[in-house]
C-alpha cells in the first residue's frame, strides 16, 4: 500500500498528472461556490427576499451549503477521477510498466460512468450518516471516514482495473484484495477532508491504485 503512494507522490509532477490536477481543482472550486450560492439565493427567496431576516438567511443557508460541501468534498473528488482516470492511469503505466500491452478492458464511457454512480452512491449514503455526526460527532466523524474509505478504495481499484479487463473481472479482483484497497482508501480518505491536500486525491489516488494493480 505505502509504496504505491510513494510511488504515486514521486510522479506528480508529470505533465499528465498536472492538467487534471488543475482541471480538477476547478471543477471542485466551482462546484463548492455555485451550490453555496444556490444555497444562499434560495433561502434568500424563502425568506422574502428582502430585509435583514432575509440577508440573514441567506448568510446562514450559504454557510450551511458549505458545511455540506466539506462533506461531500470526498465524492465529488471520486466523480472528478472518473473523468481524468484513464489519462492519468497511462501515464502511470508509460513510466513505471512500459511493457504493458495496450488496454482493453471497458468503454472509458463505461468507467466513467461507472465512477459516476459511485460517487453519486458514496453522496448519498454521506447524507444519511451526516445527521448522525451532529448528534455523536465521534461515531458520525468514523462513519463518515469508513464509507468514504471503502467508496475511494473500490471506485478508484475498479476503474483502473476496468482498464484492464472486463467488469466482472475487475470485481473479483476487487474482492480478492479488499484489505489493500480499502486501506488505501482509508489514506485516501484522510487526505479527503484536508484542504488543499484533498485536491491531490483524484490523481493520486488513481496512480496509486495502478500500482496496487501491478504489483500487488
Amino acid at each position: 500500500m505505502f509504496p504505491a503512494i510513494r510511488l504515486a507522490i514521486g510522479q506528480i509532477g508529470d505533465p499528465a498528472f498536472l492538467r487534471p490536477l488543475l482541471l480538477g481543482a476547478a471543477l471542485a472550486l466551482a462546484g463548492g461556490l455555485g451550490l453555496s450560492a444556490l444555497a444562499s439565493w434560495a433561502v434568500a427567496w424563502l425568506a422574502g427576499g428582502e430585509g435583514w431576516i432575509a440577508t440573514a438567511a441567506a448568510t446562514a443557508g450559504g454557510l450551511l451549503a458549505l458545511v455540506l460541501v466539506w462533506w461531500l468534498f470526498v465524492p465529488l473528488l471520486l466523480a472528478i477521477a472518473s473523468l481524468f482516470l484513464d489519462g492519468v492511469a497511462a501515464a502511470v503505466e508509460r513510466r513505471h510498466y512500459p511493457a504493458l500491452p495496450p488496454p482493453q478492458g471497458a468503454p472509458v464511457a463505461a468507467q466513467i460512468w461507472s465512477g459516476l454512480v459511485l460517487a453519486g452512491r458514496m453522496a448519498a449514503i454521506t447524507l444519511v450518516v451526516l445527521p448522525l455526526s451532529f448528534l455523536v460527532p465521534v461515531v458520525g466523524a468514523l462513519l463518515l471516514w469508513a464509507v468514504a474509505a471503502v467508496s475511494l478504495g473500490e471506485g478508484l481499484f475498479l476503474g483502473v482495473a476496468q482498464r484492464r479487463m472486463p467488469v466482472a473481472a475487475a470485481e473479483a479482483l476487487n474482492r480478492q484484495r479488499r484489505p489493500q484497497v480499502w486501506a488505501l482508501g482509508a489514506v485516501l480518505a484522510l487526505v479527503g477532508v484536508i484542504a488543499p491536500l484533498n485536491l491531490l486525491v483524484p490523481v493520486l489516488g488513481t496512480a496509486a491504485m495502478v500500482h496496487l494493480l501491478q504489483r500487488s
